[in-house]
């Protein structure tokens, strides 16, 4: 096979998701400069810490810019760079039309999404919520709409029945990394084809006040959200009543056995951990992680906390 044409390229991305595709493009293309978010303060000392693209970068010898917006200086040095392709994963900034005009062939957004289904910043977490049987990716060229523009490859893979967005999010890092590749490789036979705009799903940001469990919903329903929402923001029920209650962050579930009103507590299940009815079941709470302490068996946590009678909202 032959080796794919280089092109000189800038690449845009911040978090984890977009490193797989930065070191997949710089082994066959000359990254000229990578854009990511600034530092932000992380962990105990809240120091300040680079992204893990900007991390990336610099292990590649890369260099690093971090602008809070895109001025006429920030413009007139990307411009200078004369680049072919812009390359954009998860960057975190919308970009000004006047750096999307920058490259001589195309700038180029890798999306966690088969478009034009789930446009927008949560397209994982959505996918399994909805309990979508298939996602993908979607590599397109960038408009100043949000994710509005044609596509030049789409590649698909299965939602199981065990996917949370941890490892769906890993799986579909590495396709983008791929997809990304071989766009460029063969970026000039491709023939872009607009979005169905009748198609249109929106992939709104995660919030942890809606990731608390619902019990009067289905064990299906449940049971997507739980994974939906794994490992971020974590979904959680409230213990304690109206005093100081205690949020339970919820890992993993299954079916139980028993039917109960929707929130309430059934006792114990098959793998010792606590038992609570839903709309038309009942669901075992697997995993779970109490405030400040680590993940644990449904089990282990019932031998330190007696389960209130019934679990209510909020």
């Amino acid at each position: 096979m032959d080796s794919p044409v280089s092109s000189r390229l800038v690449f845009m991305g911040t978090p984890e998701f977009a490193v797989p595709s930065l070191k997949r493009l710089a082994k066959d293309h000359d990254v000229l400069a990578v854009y990511c978010q600034p530092p932000r303060r992380q962990g105990r000392g809240m120091k300040f810490r680079p992204s893990p693209v900007h991390q990336a970068a610099l292990d590649l010898g890369i260099e690093v810019r971090c602008p809070l917006k895109f001025d006429d200086e920030d413009i007139a040095y990307l411009s200078g760079l004369n680049p072919d392709f812009l390359v954009v994963v998860a960057y975190g900034m919308i970009l000004p039309q006047a750096v999307l005009d920058i490259p001589s062939k195309a700038p180029i957004n890798g999306h966690a999404s088969i478009l034009p289904r789930w446009r927008g910043a949560a397209p994982i977490h959505r996918a399994i919520e909805q309990g979508d049987k298939e996602t993908g990716v979607t590599a397109m060229v960038m408009q100043a709409g949000l994710d509005t523009g044609p596509m030049l490859k789409i590649e698909k893979t299965a939602i199981t029945t065990t996917d949370t967005t941890g490892s769906l999010h890993d799986r579909l890092a590495d396709i983008t990394a791929h997809v990304l590749a071989e766009t460029l490789s063969s970026f000039d036979q491709l023939d872009p084809t607009p979005q169905d705009e009748d198609q249109v799903t929106w992939a709104e940001k995660i919030t942890p006040q809606e990731a608390e469990i619902d019990f009067t919903q289905p064990y299906e329903v449940i049971d997507q959200r739980v994974r939906a929402f794994s490992p971020f923001p974590g979904s959680w029920v409230s213990l304690g009543g109206d005093g100081q209650p205690m949020r339970l962050k919820v890992k993993e579930i299954t079916p139980a056995e028993g039917k109960g009103l929707p929130g309430q507590v059934m006792g114990k299940g098959a793998n010792g951990g606590p038992v609570v009815a839903c709309q038309d079941a009942s669901v075992e709470l697997l995993r779970v992680q109490p405030p400040g302490k680590p993940v644990m068996d449904g089990r282990d946590f019932l031998n330190g906390y007696e389960m209130p009678k019934e679990i209510k909202q909020g």
